[in-house]
């Protein structure tokens, strides 16, 4: 089961608020602004900043 659309729209980075996007393998969710990657475990996206990945 894949994200939904809706949880994509109210989803926010949780370091500067800033807007989410899916990556294109859709195995997490990226921060343009802070430039994290989280990663997206048993499709639950995890927003814990001490679990992002610098991209």
């Amino acid at each position: 089961m894949a994200l939904s659309q809706e949880l994509l729209e109210i989803l926010a980075c949780p370091k500067c608020k800033g807007d989410v996007r899916l990556t294109e393998t859709a195995d997490g969710l990226v921060c343009g602004a802070c430039r994290l990657l989280y990663p997206i475990k048993d499709d639950i996206p995890v927003m814990l900043i001490d679990e992002a990945i610098p991209v």
